[in-house]
Formats: structure tokens, sequence, C-alpha cells
């Protein structure tokens, strides 16, 4: 265990990482597409595509800043 790092930071970390770069590979790999040798597109079909990424991330996003649970209390 690392100085000063709960298990649950630990767990966050290793797999946030993982994760994270996971992605980013992936995001990668999507970029091989742009080769218009290779491929046809549209730029609607790609505003489709980073507007729903976009949409993803911010929703994702927001789960780090505002609880699931919307319960009401007084």
């Amino acid at each position: 265990m690392t100085k000063n790092m709960s298990p649950k930071q630990e767990r966050f970390k290793r797999l946030a990482t993982k994760r994270t770069n996971d992605i980013l590979n992936r995001l990668r790999v999507l970029g091989n597409c742009a080769n218009r040798s290779v491929y046809g597109y549209t730029e609607d079909e790609i505003q489709k595509i980073f507007a729903e990424i976009e949409r993803k991330t911010k929703e994702v996003k927001s789960k780090f800043y505002f609880p699931e649970n919307k319960e009401f209390r007084l």
C-alpha cells in the first residue's frame, strides 16, 4: 500500500489509470478511420460521432461531481 493512501484510493488510482488509458487507446484507433484513402464518411457522420462522445463524457464526468442518489432530504 502506498504511504498515506487508503485501499479505496489505491484501487481507484489503479482502475482509473487503466480505464483511462484504454479509452485513450480506443480514441487513437477511432482516429485511424480518418484516413480518406481507406474510408468514406460525411461531415454529418463525424459530427454525430463526436457529439455522442462529448455527451457521454459530460454524463460520466457529472457522476464525479453530483451523486446519483437524488433522494429528497430536509
